[in-house]
């Protein structure tokens, strides 16, 4: 097994090693470690924030990388439009765990409409809701929709809100 200096304690640890047994550095054998994963910011930027930010992995000093930016994309993310595992998304957030305005995500807190698993917001379509408008299996609303509860302000609401998306869509 060869040895080799570590780059920040310049101890002697193997060409191997994940990190020091002495000060704990990150791949110490490799002597510009950047870190893990992937980071890339455009170069127009919009109120001193990229325009687009992808960042996933950790950096050189072990922290994690979070995305920021108008559109932000990574495993944490910020931004007025985020797609993440773990997100706050300003405008619209697409992800596992998301807060935002609007949210499409496992778990979707939103403070209009929420779609997901669990959603939440003014709207929100889910299997479990918590909402003013609420439409899913189970929940939580003002006027509910839901497989025990056919309340008709919902049913209408969601009705026109369906014929609604479907005229802008189609």
């Amino acid at each position: 097994m060869p040895l080799s200096p570590c780059r920040e304690c310049r101890r002697e640890v193997s060409a191997e090693a994940v990190s020091c047994p002495h000060c704990g550095a990150p791949r110490p054998a490799d002597q510009q470690w950047r870190g893990t994963g992937y980071e890339w910011r455009s170069e127009r930027t919009v109120w001193g924030y990229p325009l687009v930010h992808v960042a996933f992995g950790k950096d050189a000093r072990g922290k994690r990388r979070v995305a920021k930016g108008i559109i932000a994309i990574g495993q944490f993310a910020v931004g007025v439009i985020t797609v993440a595992q773990f997100g706050v998304g300003l405008l619209f957030g697409f992800g596992q765990f998301i807060f935002g305005f609007t949210a499409l995500a496992q778990f979707a807190v939103a403070l209009a409409a929420g779609v997901g698993q669990f959603a939440s917001g003014y709207v929100a379509i889910g299997q479990l809701v918590l909402a003013y408008y609420g439409l899913g299996q189970l929940g939580l609303a003002y006027f509910l929709w839901s497989p025990d509860r056919h309340d008709p302000n919902a049913i209408a609401f969601f009705q026109n809100l369906w014929a609604d998306l479907r005229q802008g869509l189609f």
